[in-house]
């Protein structure tokens, strides 16, 4: 199952998880304020863990590129 998804039109095309409207990035902002695996599950009762850790694993592939700066 692909837990990431882009769909044209739902939350203006942006990653959400598993179709759903919550964005990849709603998810990682929670887990930057400090918010637990525990306390997003039992806040979003339709999220898995692994719907979690696979926002976390999209940022890492999102991050993993070169960055070329001018000199």
């Amino acid at each position: 199952m692909r837990r990431t998804t882009v769909e044209p039109g739902k939350c203006g095309g942006r990653p959400c998880i598993r179709g759903q409207r919550i964005r990849v990035t709603d998810i990682l902002e929670l887990l930057a304020q400090g918010a637990s695996h525990d306390e997003i599950l039992a806040d979003y009762a339709f999220l898995e863990s692994e719907d979690i850790l696979a926002a976390i694993e999209y940022a890492a592939h999102q991050a993993d590129h070169t960055i070329l700066q001018a000199s």
